[in-house]
């Protein structure tokens, strides 16, 4: 569907699709239409005229978020596209107007903000090539450090020196990029462009270069911590960076997979889980907390009752959680607030039906992401499924695949998901009857794909009949077979997966040498 454009967003297209004529006119654009020819040029994939209005901007602020997000004269948001050409040319024109002084326009910039950027799956820029959160980190970082090397080479005009710009990003750092992240971080006070974290997630990290490097990103600014894949994060070194560093503005905390195991709690352990709790407690911007594939058994309260905010995003899923988690879940205070919520890997019918019901009645009003994966819910359950899921009219997303459903169920289901008004992305499981009779749930791996896939293309014809004959064709409905997308993750796989390989071949050294030593 065409967006409506402005007669003056054609005009500045007009100009910036000419980039020799768009570059040698800057001198005399006025001020406020910088920002119109900004997102023309960047709907145009211009890149040396982006380069060249980012290293002239006359504006106090830069924000991409605002400049790409819709607007009076294009309402199509651009933010979404990750596009490489662009995101070079904007950075690029950024350490170009640290150095250029033949600029007619005085240089007043004082914010950055890179953080509206989003990494999504599609990307709609002709060139195809996305430049993801790393590649952000890593070419900011090493701008930085040439921008360092020629103000030190260079006899530079003395002005240059007070030029003072906060790069406000969402930092992604990993083993590969570490050093020069590192480099920038250490010499930050003597560079023009400030890094200013705002969101730092960190993969494939040591414990002790993670350490190092969270105390330098300024923790003090930071809203969103993702520790995720590969870093042995562990309750007692979890204690130990909430009682050595405060975050008074964190809202978003992301734990690695395996942070807590209350199964091997000693007593010394459940008074580090309270303390843990507490220290969450003097987060009181904390809203979104994500604890997957850890062991909590009858130990949510502990964690969340010490919370003086409702959080707004929970996922505990495979956390073990028992009657007494979720009955706590149903009955506190961030029953009603709760917008998202995953509960994947608990068998919710079998183990507590009336605790997650009432869970979800109490969040139905703003619920509007809900993640059942591998729940075990079965035919015999969608009617109440249909049930708890009628008052949640906010919901965006619903997945639950990895459940034993029948083909005749998910048609069931998907008939009531059309009356929900707010829906806009499904992801279901494969039909129970598109596998072998037999299979048991939940499916290892190696079984995942041993399924009819003529059936299951009828089956997803026939789903998207229901929503379409519905009128329902802003839905999408899919089966990530190995997970949702996960733009940090599609961007670092190669990294990730010879960290995986290293660490299988370290854990085989060193069974090997036990079994030496035995024999």
């Amino acid at each position: 569907r065409a967006t409506m454009k402005s007669l003056q967003f054609i005009s500045a297209e007009a100009v910036v699709s000419n980039a020799e004529f768009a570059r040698k006119s800057l001198g005399a654009v006025a001020h406020n239409l910088f920002p119109l020819l900004f997102k023309a040029s960047y709907l145009l994939e211009q890149g040396n005229v982006i380069h060249d209005l980012v290293e002239n901007w006359p504006l106090v602020d830069f924000n991409m978020g605002k400049l790409l997000g819709p607007t009076v004269d294009y309402q199509e948001d651009l933010s979404h596209r990750t596009c490489s050409v662009c995101l070079e040319s904007c950075l690029t024109g950024l350490r170009d107007y640290v150095l250029n002084h033949s600029s007619p326009y005085m240089k007043i910039l004082k914010v950055v903000d890179l953080t509206g950027i989003k990494d999504v799956e599609v990307q709609f820029c002709e060139c195809k090539k996305t430049m993801g959160r790393w590649a952000r980190t890593q070419l900011l970082s090493k701008l930085c450090l040439e921008l360092l090397l020629y103000l030190q080479q260079e006899q530079c005009n003395p002005g240059t020196f007070k030029i003072s710009i906060d790069v406000l990003i969402d930092l992604f750092v990993t083993e590969r990029n570490y050093e020069l992240v590192l480099q920038a971080l250490l010499k930050k006070c003597c560079c023009p462009l400030k890094i200013c974290c705002v969101a730092f997630r960190s993969d494939n990290l040591t414990l002790q270069k993670f350490f190092y490097i969270i105390k330098l990103i300024d923790p003090s600014l930071l809203r969103k911590l993702e520790i995720v894949h590969n870093v042995r994060l562990e309750m007692e070194h979890l204690e130990i960076l909430f009682n050595s560093i405060h975050f008074p503005l964190l809202m978003s905390l992301t734990l690695p997979a395996r942070t807590f195991n209350v199964r091997r709690f000693t007593a010394t352990d459940e008074q580090m889980l309270t303390n843990i709790g507490e220290k969450m407690g003097e987060m009181t911007q904390l809203t979104e907390l994500s604890m997957s594939f850890s062991i909590l058994t009858g130990r949510i309260q502990k964690l969340l009752s010490p919370l003086k905010t409702p959080l707004k995003m929970l996922d505990v899923s495979n956390c073990s959680l028992n009657h007494a988690d979720m009955a706590y879940l149903a009955n506190s205070f961030h029953a009603n607030h709760l917008e998202a919520l995953d509960l994947s890997g608990h068998d919710i019918p079998e183990l507590y039906p009336s605790a997650f019901f009432k869970l979800l009645s109490h969040s139905s009003s703003v619920l509007r992401s809900l993640t059942l994966e591998d729940c075990n819910i079965q035919d015999t359950h969608v009617n109440m499924l249909i049930l708890g899921l009628s008052p949640c009219q906010k919901l965006h997303e619903f997945k639950f695949i990895g459940n034993p459903l029948s083909s005749q169920a998910l048609k069931h289901l998907f008939t009531f998901l059309c009356e929900l008004p707010m829906l806009k992305n499904v992801e279901f499981p494969i039909p129970r009857d598109c596998y072998p009779i037999g299979i048991t749930y939940p499916i290892d791996d190696a079984s995942l794909c041993r399924f009819d896939h003529q059936k299951y293309e009828s089956v997803a014809e026939e789903l998207n009949l229901i929503l379409l004959q519905a009128n329902r064709e802003d839905v999408k409905a899919s089966t990530p077979l190995f997970g949702s997308y996960d733009a940090a993750i599609q961007e670092t796989n190669n990294e990730l997966g010879t960290y995986l390989i290293k660490s299988f071949k370290e854990t085989l050294e060193k069974f090997s040498t036990s079994f030496n030593k035995m024999n």
